[in-house]
């Protein structure tokens, strides 16, 4: 059933709900610049993009060289001002809804709902913001979706994957607890934990130290975080594993990645692929505060490359910054 955040109680009202009580053609009525919209032919975006009134966009379209293009963090808001709840209509609410829900496998969006309701903590006021940078008539125009614990982003003019447009996402939860458990019990992205730990055991001894790094993960600090180094990168080179090793790594990151959409898995891989990149990274875990429960089923963990991050932080809870430019 569709459903969308009603701005007046914060509460979940189904389409249903709405058309009963305004009626169909009044719904239709309440709602003129929806009737522009071709569905055929426009991508999601492009839909939510022409809905929007010219008070709106003046709002929420940004430069394509705006200062926050770039930027990632593990909780901010893209037009803090323009919340979803607050600032568009309930059709509008229903088209980022599908938007949303487009960027993630079938299987996991579900999942990634919750996170995102969960994530509120109980208050309507950390509703998501989304925004756009550039135009329909830009060739690198992105839709983005932000609030806590999520960055989304796509290339607007079309509903297929193109790789998150080599630009940062964010993914993050606290399930049960902030301080959550070794297990990670109903985070829906501990099962990246959990390969990365597979292929940790095709490591032999040498390998495990040298992956184990006496240093604490790079900070959260958004400068930071994202941030390329070119030299002293910490952990195991993947030029250092054997071609068995090396391909159970690209598998092992193509499968953490199975919670987006397909398009965007195998644009991303073929990245990673065209680029030789598994031959230059480097791997690395954490241990200390950073190993909950000092079991050596590591819940910290970074792939990086002098061109690519990814940084999975499982404590207190899981964080994850992936960014790699195409």
């Amino acid at each position: 059933m569709n459903t969308f955040l009603s701005p007046i109680d914060g509460k979940f009202v189904s389409r249903r709900e709405i058309l009963r009580a305004l009626g169909a053609t009044a719904a239709f009525t309440a709602f003129p610049s929806l009737r522009a919209v071709n569905a055929e032919k426009d991508s999601l975006p492009v839909q939510f993009y022409k809905s929007l009134t010219e008070e709106q966009r003046a709002k929420i379209l940004l430069p394509l060289d705006h200062p926050k293009r770039g930027f990632v963090s593990n909780w901010w808001y893209i037009c803090p001002d323009q919340r979803l709840h607050t600032f568009y209509t309930k059709d509008q609410q229903d088209l980022v809804r599908q938007i949303f829900e487009s960027f993630h496998h079938p299987d996991h969006r579900e999942k990634m709902n919750w996170q995102v309701q969960k994530d509120l903590m109980g208050n309507i006021k950390n509703t998501p913001s989304v925004g756009f940078f550039g135009t329909p008539e830009d060739k690198d125009f992105e839709f983005i979706y932000t609030g806590h614990h999520v960055t989304r982003r796509c290339h607007a003019a079309t509903d297929r994957g193109l790789g998150f447009g080599g630009r940062p996402i964010f993914y993050g939860n606290f399930a049960k607890a902030f301080n959550e458990s070794k297990d990670h019990e109903g985070n829906p992205f501990w099962y990246q934990g959990l390969l990365f730990n597979e292929f940790v055991q095709t490591l032999d001894g040498k390998q495990r130290e040298k992956i184990l790094v006496g240093m604490e993960p790079r900070p959260e600090n958004p400068a930071k975080v994202i941030e390329k180094r070119k030299t002293d990168l910490p952990g195991i080179c993947g030029a250092d594993l054997s071609k068995d090793q090396q391909a159970k790594l690209l598998e092992t990151m193509r499968q953490m990645l199975v919670c987006f959409r397909p398009d965007d898995v195998a644009a991303t891989m073929k990245t990673i692929e065209d680029k030789k990149l598994v031959e230059r990274v480097f791997v690395s875990c954490y241990g200390g505060k950073f190993d909950i429960g000092e079991d050596k089923v590591w819940d910290t963990w970074q792939i990086e490359s002098p061109e690519f991050v990814w940084y999975f932080r499982g404590y207190p809870h899981i964080h994850g910054y992936f960014h790699l430019p195409v």
